[in-house]
This record gives structure tokens, sequence and C-alpha cells, in this order.
């Protein structure tokens, strides 16, 4: 490829699975519990009515753990693809670990632990200084800061935005993600046809035409697809 060549677009969807290794549990297990409370009580539009003071308390103190936690060699395998790939992450994830590798192009489809936004209005968004957000910080419009999360029962904004870059793939990947949260999920279907598909995953759902997997964990699997897509990986994980 001459110095002037476009870059090959490497189209990434990551799940929760991509901070485990970090120690992060961005999602809720088998058992419907999200750090042992309720999804329905601080990942809903209800909860926070029920609620506001204990749903503000619950994601301070992920925002506190997502400081704490440090990118894995996954998330630092990807960051390093950019030297050789126009990489674009979609993530389901709320940490900023991806950034905090290096990445440089990355979709958040269920919002960010760092920011923070009107209870009103879902465009006024605003930064989160630190890791706590407390009762009686306002807007700009008056109203009570919320978590910049979209919880069950919420439009996911950003969900064109991430077909459309998955309609100009030139390779997909999906790392920590077992695809059966929705919409994210649907987003392998709008992959160009013929384009390799990559699964990362302990427990792949699909394999077989286009679609390659590896059947490891994040950290494993990315130097695996750097391999695959013809290029050296040499991350390390963080100290």
């Amino acid at each position: 490829m001459s110095a002037s060549s476009p870059k090959r677009k490497l189209v990434v969807l990551t799940g929760a699975g991509m901070s485990a290794e970090s120690g992060l549990r961005t999602f809720r297990g088998a058992d419907g519990l999200w750090e042992n409370h309720r999804v329905e009580d601080v990942a809903t539009p209800e909860g926070w009515a029920r609620d506001p003071q204990l749903v503000l308390r619950f994601y301070n103190e992920r925002r506190r753990q997502m400081w704490q936690a440090k990118p894995n060699a996954g998330h630092l395998a990807l960051a390093q693809l950019e030297r050789d790939f126009d990489v674009r992450i979609i993530t389901q994830n709320v940490d900023n670990l991806h950034e905090r590798a290096g990445s440089t192009h990355v979709l958040h489809l269920h919002g960010e632990l760092t920011k923070a936004r009107s209870s009103i209005d879902e465009d006024l968004v605003q930064d989160i200084d630190g890791w706590e957000l407390k009762w009686g910080e306002r807007s700009a419009d008056g109203s009570q800061l919320r978590p910049f999360i979209v919880w069950f029962g919420e439009a996911v904004p950003m969900m064109e935005e991430a077909i459309a870059l998955t309609e100009q793939a030139d390779f997909f990947a999906v790392i920590g993600t077992s695809l059966a949260v929705y919409p994210a999920a649907s987003l392998i279907d709008y992959v160009p046809p013929g384009v390799l598909t990559f699964l990362i995953d302990p427990q792949p759902t699909r394999d077989g035409g286009h679609i390659r997997t590896f059947a490891t964990t994040a950290s494993l699997g990315v130097p695996l697809l750097a391999k695959a897509l013809g290029v050296q990986s040499t991350a390390q994980p963080a100290t």
C-alpha cells in the first residue's frame, strides 16, 4: 500500500467482554442484576423517576470504578491497529477505556459515564468533572442532571450513525458481545455482502461463511485479529 492510499476501514463492535478483563461489569448478568441492583431500578426511566438519588449513587460508583480501571491488552491492540487501518469502534460500553487506550474514533451506542445530560432535553449534554454527579447539580435548562446513559425503554440515538459506519466496512469485527442485545446486535446484518467478519468471544454465537471466530478473550483475540489482517500487535496490558 502506498503512502497516499486510503486505509481500509475496520469497523469494530465491542461489548461487555471487552472491558471485563479490566475489572468492569458494564452490563447485567444472567441473574438480571447489575452490581447487585435490579436493572429496572438503575437502568430505566421509571427507576430514575422512583429514586433518582439511588440512580446517581449507582452511576457514581460505576464512574469511580472506571477511573480506577486500566485499559487491557485488547483495548491497546485495537488502538494500535489505527497505524494500518481506519479503525472505527462502535461500543455498547459506557466506560472510556477505548479512548484511554488511544483509540481516536469511538461511537458510544449506550451513552458515556464521563458525561451528564438534562433530565428534560436529551441533547443538552455536558462533561462530568471527576467521578461524582451530585443531587442538586443542574443542567443549563434548570433540570437535575442525570447520567448520560441510554436506559432500557429509551431510543438509541447513535444507531443510524452506527449503521452507516457498518455499511462502509472493509472488515468487521465483533468483540466481547453475544449479539443478544438489540438494536446493537442487528449491526452485523448491515455488513456489506462478502466482507470478512471476525467474532472474538469465549463463546461465539455464529460461524461459517464470511465469519471467522476466535473463541477467546479480547486481550488474546485482538492480536489474533491483527495477525489475520496481516499486521503484528505488540500491545501489553497497562501497568
